[in-house]
């Protein structure tokens, strides 16, 4: 019986190792061989065996084992899945080659209890002709479950019963022996020294906190000028979306030149000039109000970036009309010859989007071909592949079986072995009784040992706790006078006493905070002037923002005088190659999918979608004239000119 219970134990083992998202099943039973190199040749086979066997059928093994944890075992320990996973495969598999006589000497080399249990579970005809049957035939044919493993279990389960009830007999018998041999444990109680009461400490002071303000309700409330903002904010972005289309098309009226009964400009300066405070803090965010006062807000980052852009501007436009006086030429013709060639590189362009467009309907129908063809080849080598995989199931037949037959060869050579192992057993029984004794005589003299090394510390603790109190009642001093009106006297060079020390800090604050006033005022000076400069260029921007304006909408009226209506590109010699290919393609791809009667895919769709395909790419084309006209027209808004024309 320790024969089989090492065995199972081996096998127990290395199927724990086992992990099924890792390893492979033929890698891991190599493994295991190899690490079994010590052991007899017997023994090594019939572990091989069971763990062939357990990883071959682990699916139906899982599905008992896990039901048996569910139900019956619920005080089972999880460690012992495995073990029942073996006793299953060997109940099922086994049971015929081993013999019942071998099976039961294997079932009592384990815990009685646990396989009491789990035989009861297994073999009970409840289970076995309902669930398990079920369960066992979704994974393998009902026919094959019911011939091969059910009724072989079935005609089994008379002898397996009377198994179970020697297991409970056995079970019964050693309660009582484990009971008698038992010692209860006696507690007793430690020696523990008595400690001595502590004095108790005199309870210090508690310092005295200054009472702290409240915190105020405002911090958690949302303040009323934020809220203002935000409506403002809001109001603004409301009128500059309505004056939008507006603000380029219509002039300022400071702008304009002046006719009779008309107020001075200076007046409409001063309505565009924004009021400042007298005493600046920050750097101010000016505005700028259009005439039907919409304020655009600036900062001055902003304001100083478009004055030096249209300063820039103005510059240029005055070296070019100095230019023109000194008798250069007029860029004229060549702004005409540049919107020619806009114009032709315009339609190029339209023409190669459509070469583009045609290759890529020529590359769809090209790919439908391919298609077909590449169906056509993988039906040949699914043929192909199903033929080979046909003479691999033959052949893995032959060597199961072969394979089988060495195993029963190898159970037999067990079995002769097993004859001479009972003098072993008891031999071993000796040895292991011997160094028991040994054990627990080296046990006895180190506790002794360690008993006097604790007598030793103990008493050694003793005496530096002794000392220490003694140490603590001696008086000592605490507190010291301090003197601030007097002088350390370390010899070193500029001291003094703290009075002193606090004089001078006091002086030096003062001429800081005077620096710092002289700082303060020059600063509002340096932003006073900044803000007098920021206004005259305000007045700048307004001025040439107006001329942009008017420059802007004389464009766009040219833009529409002169849009012409979309040439027909169709004459292209490119197009209509690629047209012809595209037709060409796409009668020979039908061709083809009336040969092979396989359905094409969404990208190409068979004859039967023709009028839904034709409507899409009708559709595209269509869009794309439309785009075309818009481009020819010029749809798009006019946006601020790029530099200042002349006035």
């Amino acid at each position: 019986m320790a024969y089989y219970r090492k065995c199972v134990e081996l096998a127990v083992e290395q199927l724990d190792k086992f992990q099924p998202e890792k390893d492979h099943p033929e890698q891991f039973l190599e493994a295991v061989s190899a690490s079994l190199q010590a052991v007899s040749p017997q023994k090594q086979a019939f572990v091989l065996e069971l763990l062939s066997g357990c990883l071959e059928y682990q699916k139906l093994l899982t599905v008992v084992v896990d039901a048996f944890y569910v139900r019956a075992g619920r005080l089972c320990l999880w460690a012992d899945y495995s073990l029942f996973e073996v006793t299953c495969y060997l109940a099922t598999f086994q049971l015929e080659e081993l013999g019942f006589p071998l099976f039961c000497d294997i079932i009592r080399a384990q815990p009685v209890d646990k396989m009491r249990k789990f035989l009861g579970f297994f073999f009970n005809p409840v289970n076995l002709c309902s669930w398990i049957k079920d369960e066992w035939s979704l994974i393998y044919e009902t026919n094959y479950v019911k011939e091969n493993w059910i009724d072989p279990l079935m005609r089994w389960q008379p002898k397996v019963q009377e198994l179970i009830s020697q297991l409970e007999g056995v079970s019964a018998c050693q309660v009582p022996l484990l009971k008698s041999k038992a010692k209860a444990t006696e507690p007793k109680e430690f020696n523990l020294t008595v400690p001595r009461p502590r004095a108790i400490p005199v309870p210090e002071p508690v310092p005295s906190l200054a009472k702290m303000k409240a915190v105020p309700r405002s911090t958690y409330q949302v303040p009323k000028e934020q809220q203002q903002l935000e409506m403002i904010k809001r109001d603004n972005r409301r009128r500059a979306e309505e004056l939008l289309l507006k603000a380029n098309l219509e002039e300022l009226r400071c702008a304009m030149p002046r006719a009779r009964g008309e107020k001075p400009a200076q007046e409409c300066k001063k309505q565009l000039q924004p009021q400042i405070p007298p005493r600046i803090r920050k750097t101010p965010k000016l505005t700028f109000y259009m005439p039907d006062n919409a304020p655009v807000k600036l900062n001055t980052a902003a304001i100083l970036r478009e004055g030096a852009l249209y300063q820039r501007q103005v510059e240029r436009e005055l070296q070019r009309v100095d230019q023109l006086v000194d008798g250069a030429g007029d860029i004229s013709e060549f702004l005409e010859w540049q919107k020619q060639m806009l114009a032709k590189d315009r339609e190029e362009q339209l023409a190669a989007d459509e070469c583009r467009r045609l290759r890529g309907k020529l590359s769809q129908q090209e790919a439908v071909l391919a298609r077909h063809s590449h169906v056509q080849e993988n039906r040949q080598k699914a043929d192909q592949k199903k033929e080979e995989t046909a003479e691999l199931m033959r052949q893995c037949a032959a060597r199961r079986l072969q394979e089988e037959r060495s195993v029963r060869e190898l159970v037999q050579q067990v079995v002769e072995a097993q004859k001479n192992v009972k003098a072993a057993q008891a031999k071993l029984v000796q040895d292991r009784r011997q160094i028991v004794q040994e054990v627990a005589e080296e046990s006895r003299e180190l506790l002794q040992r360690t008993a006097e090394a604790a007598r030793e510390e103990q008493r050694r603790r003793w005496e530096l706790t002794s000392q220490r109190r003694a140490l603590e009642t001696q008086p000592t001093r605490k507190g010291k006078l301090v003197d601030l009106t007097q002088i350390p006297g370390y010899g070193l060079e500029g001291e003094m006493s703290v009075v002193e020390l606090r004089e001078r800090l006091a002086l030096l604050r003062e001429s800081q905070r005077r620096q710092e006033e002289e700082k303060r005022d020059q600063i509002i000076q340096g932003k006073r002037a900044r803000s007098q400069e920021l206004r005259t260029t305000l007045e700048q921007i307004s001025l040439c923002r107006a001329a942009m304006g008017r420059a802007a909408a004389l464009r766009w009226e040219e833009k529409k005088a002169q849009a012409a209506a979309p040439r027909d590109r169709s004459g292209d010699e490119r197009v209509q190659e690629l047209r012809r290919r595209v037709e060409e393609r796409a009668t020979e791809r039908r061709r083809q999918a009336a040969l092979l009667h396989v359905v094409a895919p969404r990208t190409a769709r068979p004859p039967a979608a023709g009028p839904a395909e034709a409507q899409h790419w009708q559709e595209l084309g269509r869009s794309r004239e439309r785009r075309l006209r818009a481009l020819q027209r010029g749809d798009a808004p006019p946006g601020p000119a790029p530099r200042l024309e002349a006035a």
